[in-house]
């Protein structure tokens, strides 16, 4: 489908995303930091937060090398300080995530970690201390929970191997159990397998073992409540054929009954012309485009973008533009201003059909 230029920003948003989501039955959310300009301790981020999100998420203070200094402790400081601030601002929270798993994303110590003479019986007992330690702690916080990021290699859409899936034989052995064991510890969460694959060529591969993967979980029984799907949407669009891909595999994620969740929305724009007014209007008209299409699937409730503010984007150091300047993939320029892909996100919420 085609998407219509974005026109009507305002200086100042008359309504917050929060409440235009809420109107059609639904949440708008945000990543947020532990610690330096994209904390919730950075005032004006949090004044904004308050304003625009009804649920937050931890950027990384929840992941395995944030709060598993060793195989036998765990340290929560960081993330406690994001759960009493969505707390203190009546704000949802999810988890994010409970297993990344990826080696590179692992504690450096879990790749070396000898498990044994019983490596499949220590490597199950550690995934399950781990969800269950989690899950027990956030109890009545977290509403849901990324349970497993980034399985799928998106090279071939065959699984990624760590020490854990290793240990325990098979990775679909160690994702079962994490699945299960955080339905028996968070009863009534919303569970999700979250991943990047998204509608921009060269996702084919991707596409195609996350839906083996989903159709796996349904086989064998495996408790995933919804697909989180990032959005870290490439700026500019694709063309229609890719985008009717995309619709594709979504229309066959939700055949399987599963539900989705836009986990971590940004907008790349490494590759668009300097001059800002021309990228701000690309950004928009690509956010516009695929949020007519997503927000079209009455199984999308939650979308939670990756970040509010370009100052604190993971994209200004992980992938920098060539020409050195700034990217602009939030909502919010560094001024805390809001941007035309503020109201292409405002136009497609007040444009959704309403939730049940």
């Amino acid at each position: 489908m085609l998407s219509r230029p974005v026109v009507g920003l305002a200086a100042t948003p008359p309504l917050s995303l929060s409440a235009l989501a809420a109107a059609k039955g639904m949440r708008f959310g945000s990543a947020v930091a532990g610690g330096g300009g994209g904390s919730w301790r950075n005032p004006a981020l949090a004044d904004l937060l308050r304003r625009e999100c009804a649920i937050v998420v931890a950027e990384n203070e929840m992941k395995w090398q944030a709060i598993r200094p060793s195989p036998t402790s765990f340290d929560f400081a960081a993330f406690d300080g994001i759960a009493a601030f969505a707390a203190q601002n009546q704000m949802k929270l999810r988890g994010h995530t409970l297993l990344w798993h990826r080696p590179k994303w692992m504690p450096r110590w879990l790749e070396s970690h000898d498990f044994g003479s019983r490596p499949a019986t220590a490597a199950a007992a550690m995934m399950a201390n781990h969800v269950e330690t989690v899950c027990a702690r956030y109890q009545g916080r977290i509403v849901s929970y990324d349970v497993v990021n980034e399985t799928v290699l998106p090279e071939d859409g065959s699984l990624a191997e760590t020490a854990l899936s290793k240990a325990m034989g098979g990775t679909e052995a160690l994702v079962d159990l994490a699945f299960r064991t955080a339905r028996k510890a968070a009863p009534g969460v919303e569970l999700v397998y979250n991943d990047y694959m998204s509608w921009e060529p060269g996702n084919a591969l991707h596409r195609k073992g996350v839906l083996r993967l989903l159709e796996g979980f349904r086989r064998r029984g495996t408790p995933v409540d919804a697909l989180g799907v990032q959005s870290h949407l490439i700026a500019p669009l694709p063309d229609a054929a890719h985008r009717r891909e995309w619709q594709r595999f979504v229309d066959d994620v939700v055949a399987m009954d599963y539900k989705l969740v836009i986990t971590e929305f940004d907008v790349r724009d490494r590759d668009l012309p300097v001059d800002i007014p021309s990228r701000d209007r690309t950004v928009a008209d690509t956010t516009k485009a695929y949020f007519e299409m997503m927000l079209d699937y009455p199984q999308l409730k939650d979308v939670l973008a990756w970040g509010l503010v370009d100052a604190y984007s993971w994209l200004q150091g992980f992938e920098p533009r060539a020409d050195k300047a700034e990217a602009r993939g939030c909502l919010f320029d560094s001024a805390f201003k809001p941007k035309p892909v503020h109201a292409a996100l405002a136009q497609a919420f007040s444009a959704a059909r309403p939730r049940a």
